[in-house]
């Protein structure tokens, strides 16, 4: 394992067996990845696709059963490299008689802090995650985005070199999502690695320098979302609104393959046709010009992350890999 890498995985497998037969399942089967320091990297795949096992197996709390992990240079599992990991597991539970500043108090003093330590931060990170204003509150009356800002709060208490985060915003509204990508973003910045694990694919997109995708313990792709979009897109769409009738519309594209072509309220027609490349973009737009119809309006629509995972999933699996 090379020590510049905040999280290096080659070729893990684990296998549970269940039931009174000991069947085998196999959760992960090969999985390999690299997580640089000081990026945001996301973690996607449908239920059952292994991402919960991966990281139990990188914070020590399953074995593996082959291939090797390593988180900050130290094999995981290992205490050294875990007392620099901060964590927020999906489902955060916190006795009811917690405050918030209680349960940073409890949540410190397992990460080994003493008594000022805590006092000094926790705060401040309360305020960084929108709590300020209910930190002496009883738990027991936090919505599951609250405890989630709480769970936040308490994985960076004990200033970690790497978060490891587990649905960091479910249960959030959009502007309690946004708050968390500000605070994941400001984390950035200081030089933290995050690993997050979401199902919210637009969250991903909008944070994530790279991401992996796995499915039924492989890794089906890893890149950044524009190096993934691009191998999975084929060709390209092009929305066009033009001032014409359909009939001359046809007329002057020929034997194109139009997707829709219908009125639009302003009196044009809204065009999407399905080309294979730029040039035949340009090609399109000249036969338009040719034939006398005016252009009103011209755009390509972006392929989304969306997009990629619906299309890797469609398809039949096979490893796709970016630099």
């Amino acid at each position: 394992m090379t020590q510049d890498a905040a999280i290096e995985v080659r070729s893990l497998t684990k296998t549970y067996r269940s039931g009174l037969l000991r069947r085998r399942f196999e959760a992960l089967r090969g999985v390999s990845l690299r997580v640089e320091r000081g990026e945001i990297f996301g973690l996607l795949g449908p239920n059952g696709a292994g991402k919960t096992t991966l990281i139990k197996v990188l914070l020590g709390i399953v074995r593996r059963s082959g291939g090797s992990a390593a988180l900050l240079g130290k094999s995981a599992g290992d205490r050294a490299g875990r007392t620099r990991v901060g964590y927020l597991p999906e489902n955060l539970r916190i006795a009811s008689h917690h405050t918030a500043l209680t349960a940073m108090e409890y949540y410190g003093r397992l990460s080994g802090l003493s008594w000022s330590e805590i006092k000094s931060e926790r705060v401040r990170l309360l305020e960084s995650v929108g709590l300020a204003d209910r930190s002496r509150e009883s738990v027991k009356k936090f919505s599951k985005g609250m405890l989630q800002r709480l769970g936040l709060a308490q994985s960076l208490l004990h200033d970690p070199e790497l978060l490891i985060l587990d649905e960091p915003t479910d249960g959030l509204d959009p502007v309690g999502r946004s708050h968390v990508r500000n605070v994941l973003t400001r984390l950035k910045e200081q030089g933290k690695t995050i690993f997050l694990n979401s199902h919210i694919l637009q969250e991903v997109e909008l944070i994530c320098d790279r991401v992996a995708i796995l499915d039924r313990g492989l890794v089906k792709a890893i890149g950044n979302v524009h190096e993934l979009s691009a191998q999975q897109s084929e060709g390209l769409e092009l929305e066009i609104f033009a001032a014409a009738d359909e009939a001359s519309i046809r007329a002057s594209l020929g034997a194109r393959d139009i997707a829709t072509c219908q009125p639009h309220r302003d009196g044009t027609h809204r065009l999407v046709l399905q080309l294979a490349d730029q040039a035949a973009v340009d090609q399109c737009i000249d036969d338009l010009r040719a034939g006398g119809i005016s252009i009103v309006g011209l755009s390509r629509r972006r392929i989304t992350l969306e997009d990629t995972f619906l299309k890797l999933f469609a398809d039949a699996p096979e490893i796709v890999q970016s630099s």
